[in-house]
Formats: structure tokens, sequence, C-alpha cells
């Protein structure tokens, strides 16, 4: 994994592209604020490695042993923490990683925590298109049939059916970094990213896109 930073999703908006003549919808992710907790090098852990912490946490929300941790950084509380693994021989930031870590143009991958929407049916959770809306039916929204008699005799695991949606660990690949606001410690991303707005997001090099 290559060095990323942590940040928290403000909202959606929208920029003029002059060269193509047409609106990029963006989403603006606030960086500022973060802080280096621990530098993991192979001698001490075995592997490369630097945490970063984001967004201040109460300090009576803080166990005793991850308040020693903070206080033996030198930071306050952090609500959010991430490790990212480094390559053997890279020399890690040691104070404030930021908007520097990032240029514009450049293709990203952003992780957050997807909008919960509770209990929901295949309609909802699986885009399903329904059964019959005419002659009597009353199966309009429901699942369908899901096994077959005695053969297999049972229900195949992973079988799409009603249950809980959202609330699930998201990556959204390949997104382009459309600008940086240095004086804002914002970065605008194209499109949009898992999450209700003031959610954490992590933004790390897209692994699958680099040009």
């Amino acid at each position: 994994m290559s060095l990323g930073i942590l940040g928290k999703k403000l909202g959606m908006t929208r920029l003029f592209d002059q060269q193509a003549g047409s609106m990029i919808p963006v989403t603006v992710i606030d960086v500022s604020g973060n802080t280096v907790l621990q530098v993991k090098t192979p001698d001490s852990d075995g592997y490369t490695a630097v945490q970063v912490g984001f967004g201040d946490q109460k300090e009576q929300r803080v166990s005793k042993p991850d308040m020693g941790r903070f206080k033996k950084a030198g930071s306050t509380p952090k609500r959010f923490i991430q490790e990212f693994r480094l390559k053997d021989g890279t020399t890690p930031p040691t104070e404030h990683p930021g908007l520097e870590v990032f240029t514009e143009g450049q293709w990203v991958d952003v992780i957050g925590t997807t909008v919960g929407k509770g209990f929901q049916g295949v309609y909802k959770r699986y885009n399903f298109g329904g059964l019959k809306q005419t002659h009597g039916s009353m199966m309009h929204r429901r699942t369908g049939a899901i096994g077959c008699r005695s053969t297999p005799g049972r229900v195949w695991k992973n079988q799409k059916m009603p249950g809980h949606h959202g609330n699930t660990r998201t990556t959204v690949q390949n997104l382009k970094i459309v600008a940086i606001r240095l004086e804002d410690g914002v970065l605008l991303v194209s499109g949009p990213v898992p999450g209700a707005t003031g959610s954490y997001l992590t933004v790390r090099p897209a692994k699958k896109k680099t040009a």
C-alpha cells in the first residue's frame, strides 16, 4: 500500500470544465489535520508503515492504553486511525502528511462506510425487477422461488434475499483529483464517494490505474 491520507466528507458540488465545456460533479473532502502517530520500521516491527490519526476525540472517550499511545506521539486523542504500509526503504513522513501527498489529475481510491438503509427487500437491496403487476398477482415485490424441491433440497448459500442493506466498508476505485485547495485544506474528487456528509474517508493512490 502507498501512503494515503484521512479525511472527512463535506458534501458534493460541481466545477465547470472549460476544455470539455461541461460540468463535473465533485466531492469535497477535508484532509486538514492528519497527524503521524507512529512510524514502524523493519528493525523494530519487521515492516515499514506509518499510522495516521485524524479528527479530534474527547479524552473521556479514550481508553488509558490508547491515551498513552497519543501522549507518546505528542498528539491529542484522535477519532479515526489508519495504518498505511509502505515499501521497505521508503522514508515515511514524521509529522503531518497533507495535500502534498497527491497532485491534481492523479487517480485515487476512496474508502468509506456506506449509508445504512436498514432492513430492505430484494427490490431495493439487489435491484430485482419484480413479478407480475396484473391478473390478481400478490407477488409484486416478492423474491420468488429460492430453491427447487428435493434437489438440492436446500437453499444455496449467498442466495439473494431480503436483509440488512448498507453500512458496509466500500472502496470506490479510480476517481480523479480534479482540484486541490491548499488554502482550505480540501481535495475535490470527481464523482460520489461512500458515506454520508461528515463521515470519515481514506484516500489512497489508485491501485489499478496510474495514468
